[in-house]
């Protein structure tokens, strides 16, 4: 009993360090964003944070513990699932309660969805259809070729995004952001490189805490009965806590493209950044890894992309497209719980 209530109160000591590690995180990547804006700003924490999310990936899949194979599957189908319709609809959500409607640059947000959807579909859907190996994988050559092919898309989003067409990812000028934001001093380079060094010092204590979670997640998920798939959504949950945290504190502020623009932009390289890199190590090492969902998830997935392109359509939202995206969520887990 008493050995029990120790573990019970390292768990919760550990859940409450993680949660100052994230808001750690958030002010950090803020002042940084701060210093160099848009749409820069809100590339720094979705890059970091996925760059350490590979690192937790690899280190699970060459551990060799059964169901390995399905880690990288699993934490980018809930990266994709979380974004889309979690932190946009939480975002939209918060951000219409407080400011009733809200407005973004449409040019941007869609161009974002489209890439977001040919990787999610590279990757997730093709090895369901592809023939020439049996069940929902890849041959090795397939593989290399897909992982080739999303990162050259997400280096093309990037060049689009930051070079040729920044203005798209840009707020409007028109919108109504607080004035604290509009007219705070930017931090000086000291202070920014001092927030650069204690963001990653943050971002790594979030995925160690995270990977630290894991197994009394795992042990809470087999007490449960419920399917191993819950342990990637838990995960993914706990290391998209710092970018969901920032996106809905800017949709608050009524900054809701950078909100758009944090959290397309954690999608888009949790895949483009995720696949390419666990593909070349599962190769190298000869390592097992299936991508192919269920046919469910295709569904929910379609579902989440296509209500994403009528939310992101008009340059405008308002409660109810959160309310949409939120319940979608929720199905989401449900439908994860009880297949």
């Amino acid at each position: 009993m008493a050995t029990l209530l120790n573990q019970t109160w390292f768990i919760v000591l550990l859940a409450a360090i993680l949660i100052g590690a994230v808001l750690s995180a958030v002010h950090h990547a803020e002042v940084i964003a701060h210093r160099t804006g848009e749409p820069f700003g809100t590339l720094v924490l979705s890059i970091s944070v996925t760059i350490i999310e590979v690192s937790l990936i690899i280190a699970m899949m060459l551990s060799g513990h059964e169901g390995s194979e399905f880690i990288a599957r699993d934490a980018v189908f809930a990266t994709v699932m979380i974004v889309i319709n979690g932190v946009i609809g939480l975002c939209i959500f918060m951000g219409g309660l407080k400011h009733h409607e809200m407005t973004f640059r449409n040019e941007g947000t869609n161009s974002a969805l489209a890439v977001l959807t040919a990787l999610a579909t590279f990757i997730l859907v093709m090895p369901i259809v592809t023939i020439s190996t049996p069940g929902p994988d890849f041959t090795k050559g397939q593989l290399a070729f897909a992982g080739i092919s999303s990162f050259a898309l997400y280096a093309a989003f990037l060049f689009f995004q930051t070079i040729t067409h920044r203005d798209y990812y840009l707020p409007k000028v028109d919108a109504k952001i607080s004035d604290c934001d509009a007219h705070a001093e930017k931090p000086s380079n000291l202070k920014t490189a001092a927030s650069c060094v204690l963001l990653l010092i943050s971002l790594v204590t979030v995925v160690g805490l995270a990977e630290a979670l894991s197994p009394a997640i795992e042990a809470g998920v087999a007490a449960a009965g419920a399917p191993k798939t819950i342990v990637g959504i838990a995960i993914a949950l706990l290391v998209l806590l710092p970018e969901g945290f920032a996106a809905v504190r800017a949709a608050k502020a009524n900054r809701l493209q950078s909100s758009l623009n944090l959290a397309l932009g954690s999608a888009l390289a949790s895949i483009g950044l995720t696949i390419p890199t666990v593909a070349a190590i599962a190769i190298y090492f000869n390592l097992p890894l299936s991508l192919g969902i269920s046919d469910l998830n295709m569904v929910l997935m379609y579902l989440s992309c296509f209500i994403g392109a009528l939310t992101l359509a008009i340059g405008r939202t308002t409660l109810l497209q959160g309310v949409v995206h939120l319940i979608i969520f929720f199905e989401y887990l449900f439908l994860s719980l009880v297949p």
